[in-house]
C-alpha cells in the first residue's frame, strides 16, 4: 500500500461515519451507474458462453443419427468436456484472482466461440471429443471472471440476490440456444447449432471489453464495502490480488468450502444431466418431438431464473445471509419431482413441462446458493479459487456420473437406472448443505456485532 493510502486509511479509521458519509453521497452516482454497467454486461456475457457450451445438448441427437453413434459413444464427449472444465476451473480460477476480469472473461468467450464454429465442421468422434475437450477450457474462464466481478462490485449483504441475478445468464443462455438450436437444426441441419451461435458469441466477446472493468478502482472509486458502510477490516480491501498464504487459510482449509464442493458435485450430476441428456430423454422416453423438448427446456430454464433469483432473495431477506437451508430445501424438492418426473407416463407433456419447471427453479435455486456461500465462507479476494475448487469437485463427479458412465448405465438399466442416480446425488447434496445451516459470510456477523478493525 502506498504512503498516500496508507494515509487515507489511516484517516478514514480516525473518523470512520464522517469518512462513510463523503463516500456515500459523493460516489452514489457512479458506484449506481457502474454497478448497472457491470451487472448487464456480465449476464449478457456469461449468456453467450451458453451459447457455444449448451449447443452441443441439441445436436447429440442429429450427431448420434447421423455417425451412428451409441448413447455411451455420445457420452464421452460430454464425459471430457466435464474433466476439462473442471480442471479449468480450478486453474482459471486461482487466475482469475490475479488478473483483470475484463480480459480474463472476453477472451475466454472469444476463443470458446471459434471452437464451436470449428466443431460445425467434425465428421468422427475423436473430433468432438477433442474440441469439446479444448471448449472446457476455453469455458472455464468464464464464471471465475463473473465470480470476480460480482464480488469485488457488490457487498456481502446484497451479495445473494445480485450473484442469483447474474447467474440468471445460465438459463438466458440456454433458452437462447434451445430455442435457436432447434429452429436451426429442424431447417438447416445440426451444423448450424455450432457455427451461428460461433458468431453471436464473437460479437458478444468485444461487447464485454467494451463494457467491463475490474474493480471500482479502476474507475476511480473506493471499495465497494466503503460505499455500502459495511466494512470490516479496511485495510486488507485495497490488497486486491490474492496471496498463497491466503489461499491455504480461507480457502484449502476451509471445511465450510470442502461441504460445498461436495453438495456442488452432488447438485451438478442431475443439473448437467438434464443439461446433456434432456432433449434424449423427452424425445425417448416422453416420446415428443425435437423441437418440442426444446420448448419444454425452454420453460425449464425461464422456472430456472425465477428459481435462482427467489433463492437468493429469500436467504439474504428471511435467513440473513444463511445459505444451508434454502439449499437443503431445494435439493430435498428437486429429488421429490425427479422421481415424479420418472413416473409420469407418455402422454402428458403439459404435466411433464410443469414438472420440468419445478425442478429447474429448486436445481437452479440450489445450485446459485452453492456459489454464494463459497463467496460467503471464502474472502473476496480468493472467490475464484473457490469457485474454482468447488467447480472441479462438481465437474469431475458430473463427469463420471452424467457422462460416459450415465450413458452405460441408461443403455443397461434403462432412464430409470439413470433418474436413480439423479435421486441418490440431489439427497446427499441436501445433507451437505445442511452442515452449513447457521454458517454465513463472516463479515456480516462482524458487521452486526458494530465491528470496525483497522
Amino acid at each position: 500500500m502506498t504512503a498516500a493510502r496508507a494515509a487515507g486509511v489511516r484517516t478514514l479509521f480516525q473518523s470512520a461515519p464522517q469518512a462513510l458519509n463523503k463516500v456515500f453521497y459523493a460516489e452514489k452516482g457512479s458506484f449506481s451507474y457502474w454497478r448497472t454497467r457491470m451487472l448487464y454486461a456480465t449476464i449478457i456475457g456469461y449468456a453467450a458462453f451458453y451459447l457455444v457450451r449448451q449447443n452441443l445438448a441439441m445436436a447429440m441427437p442429429g450427431i448420434g443419427e447421423e455417425f451412428g453413434y451409441s448413447k455411451y459413444d455420445l457420452g464421452w464427449i460430454t464425459s471430457v468436456f466435464s474433466i476439462s472444465y473442471g480442471v479449468g476451473k480450478l486453474v482459471n480460477g486461482y487466475f482469475s484472482d490475479r488478473s483483470d476480469a475484463r480480459y480474463f472473461m472476453s477472451i475466454g468467450l472469444f476463443l470458446s466461440a471459434i471452437i464451436s464454429f470449428l466443431m460445425g465442421f467434425g465428421s468422427s468422434l475423436f473430433f468432438f471429443i477433442l474440441f469439446m475437450g479444448l471448449n472446457g477450457c476455453f469455458q472455464s474462464m468464464g464464471w471465475p471472471a463473473c465470480a470476480r466481478l460480482i464480488t469485488h462490485w457488490f457487498s456481502p449483504m446484497e451479495l445473494g440476490s445480485k450473484w442469483a441475478l447474474c447467474a440468471t445468464s445460465h438459463q438466458l443462455g440456454a433458452v437462447a440456444i434451445f430455442g435457436m438450436g432447434g429452429f436451426l437444426i429442424e431447417h438447416f441441419g445440426w451444423r448450424s447449432a455450432f457455427i451461428v451461435p460461433a458468431f453471436v458469441s464473437m460479437g458478444i466477446a468485444f461487447f464485454l471489453f467494451n463494457r467491463l472493468r475490474d474493480t471500482p478502482k479502476e474507475v476511480g472509486l473506493p471499495p465497494v464495502e466503503e460505499y455500502k458502510g459495511d466494512v470490516t477490516h479496511l485495510a486488507d480491501l485495497y490488497a486486491e490480488r490474492i496471496t498463497f498464504k491466503e489461499v491455504i487459510t480461507t480457502v484449502l482449509a476451509n471445511k465450510l468450502v470442502w461441504y460445498m464442493a461436495i453438495a456442488n458435485m452432488c447438485l451438478y450430476i442431475p443439473r448437467i444431466g438434464l443439461f446433456f441428456w434432456a432433449p434424449f430423454f423427452l424425445k425417448e422416453y416422453k416420446g415428443v418431438t425435437l423441437v418440442i423438448a426444446g420448448l419444454q427446456l425452454v420453460s425449464l430454464e425461464f422456472a430456472s431464473v425465477l428459481g435462482g433469483i427467489a433463492a437468493g432473495w429469500v436467504s439474504d431477506k428471511v435467513f440473513n445471509g444463511r445459505r444451508g437451508p434454502v439449499g437443503t430445501f431445494c435439493l430435498i424438492g428437486s429429488a421429490i419431482f425427479l422421481y415424479t418426473l420418472l413416473k409420469v407416463p407418455a402422454g402428458y407433456p403439459f404435466l411433464d413441462t410443469l414438472i420440468l419447471m419445478i425442478i429447474g427453479f429448486l436445481l437452479n435455486g440450489s445450485q446459485v446458493l452453492n456459489g454464494v456461500a463459497t463467496a460467503d465462507f471464502a474472502s473476496k479476494r480468493a472467490v475464484g479459487v473457490a469457485t474454482g475448487i468447488t467447480g472441479s469437485v462438481a465437474y469431475a463427479g458430473a463427469a463420471i456420473a452424467s457422462g460416459a458412465v450415465f450413458g452405460k448405465v441408461v443403455e443397461i438399466y434403462g432412464w430409470e437406472g439413470g433418474f436413480t442416480v439423479f435421486i441418490l446425488t440431489s439427497v446427499i447434496g441436501a445433507f451437505f448443505f445442511a452442515l452449513t445451516w447457521n454458517n454465513r459470510a463472516k463479515v456480516l456477523d462482524e458487521s452486526a456485532e458494530g465491528i470496525l478493525v483497522k
